[in-house]
């Protein structure tokens, strides 16, 4: 391999994503676009959740049950309506998320210790805010029979009730419960992607289209240098996006970032040539640019969304598809990502998630090399 014609190579093909106005684009803006858009419109955290409620009774015990709900940062108590058929329309139309009907002899039961209901009406269209919806209504009205239960005991004399079991929960690595920490790190793996596939699926595809092939058949460069030299300038745009997309997280979304540089560098290093040997390959086979970012696309971009554990713990996916996302580059990079910035793992206890990307970088390299030959055939 000669050095002066890889250069020559690299600097070729530099020029070229200069010249690319698209590629420039998607190589400046992307990684800043993404970042800011799961950054500050991806948000999973359910908090102030409007509800109505139609209160039968209008005593000062309904009233201090509802402070409870009053007090939570989940719920947003807007509106007390008259009727019933009213909270229903509340729900129907979208205003309200839940309502809470209390019943009209809500404090003769509380004071007789006689069971009470309180019905709770939860718009279930969206599964996951009605789970959230269920189990902090449930948490909140715990709360508040715990209290009425111990104030009954002191009431009939006994000094000393019994203490109610609670859970004194500690959250580790997200303190707050920050969405965004949890989000913003696996924008990572979805630049990179773009970077590292989508666009290396274009060089040799764009070769055969503007009929620039034979020119590089007829030249001395051999196909492991025309690849090296084509793949070197994405190696360090991705790396640099890469960089890009950290800084942001760090500094602007303040994610903690808790690891090592080195074991994000070479982490992303590693995810890099994987999929810049994908997106080669799928060039040489396609030979089409408009089938090569197809392909590139649904090869590495959806699935990086969707099977490595972005948005969705693969945890809760079927076992069956949880098997197909151990052949997803994103499922163990994401997992490495979400171990330096939010834990601070060290290198030495994340070979599971890097020997793996080794193995897919070093497989596609093979396979990239093997099946791109210099002829026109």
């Amino acid at each position: 391999m000669s050095w002066t014609r890889l250069k020559a190579m690299a600097w070729k093909e530099a020029v070229q994503i200069r010249r690319d106005v698209r590629s420039l684009i998607i190589v400046i803006l992307m990684p800043i676009v993404l970042t800011l858009l799961f950054g500050y419109g991806v948000n999973l955290d359910l908090k102030h959740l409007p509800v109505y409620v139609y209160d039968q009774e209008g005593s000062q015990d309904s009233q201090d049950f509802l402070k409870r709900f009053q007090a939570s940062d989940y719920f947003d108590v807007e509106r007390q309506v008259n009727s019933y058929s009213e909270l229903v329309r509340a729900i129907d139309d979208g205003r309200a998320k839940m309502g809470l009907v209390i019943p009209y002899d809500f404090s003769k039961r509380l004071h007789d210790s006689s069971p009470v209901s309180v019905q709770a009406l939860i718009d279930a269209s969206d599964d996951n805010s009605a789970n959230v919806l269920i189990g902090y209504s449930q948490a909140v009205v715990q709360g508040y029979s715990n209290e009425v239960q111990v104030h009954w005991l002191r009431n009939r004399g006994q000094s000393d009730p019994p203490v109610p079991l609670s859970v004194d929960a500690r959250t580790w690595y997200n303190e707050d419960l920050e969405s965004s920490w949890f989000i913003i790190p696996g924008v990572l793996a979805l630049v990179m992607s773009v970077v590292g596939a989508f666009l290396t699926s274009l060089t040799i595809a764009r070769e055969w289209e503007r009929g620039t092939m034979e020119q590089l058949v007829s030249t001395p460069v051999s196909a492991l240098e025309i690849m090296v030299g084509k793949l070197a300038p994405y190696f360090v745009v991705g790396m640099f996006d890469a960089g890009l997309c950290a800084v942001m997280a760090i500094f602007w979304f303040h994610v903690p970032f808790r690891g090592t540089v080195i074991g994000l560098v070479a982490s992303s290093a590693l995810f890099l040539v994987a999929l810049l040997c994908l997106g080669f390959f799928i060039s040489v086979v396609a030979k089409n640019q408009l089938a090569a970012s197809q392909i590139a696309l649904i090869a590495t971009f959806l699935p990086a969304f969707l099977l490595s554990g972005f948005l969705f713990a693969i945890e809760q996916m079927p076992y069956v598809v949880q098997l197909i996302t151990r052949l997803v580059p994103a499922r163990y990079y994401v997992s490495v990502l979400k171990k330096l910035f939010l834990k601070g793992t060290p290198v030495n206890l994340m070979y599971g998630d890097l020997i793996p990307l080794m193995i897919f970088a070093v497989v596609l390299a093979f396979i990239a090399t093997s099946i791109f030959h210099k002829r026109l055939a």
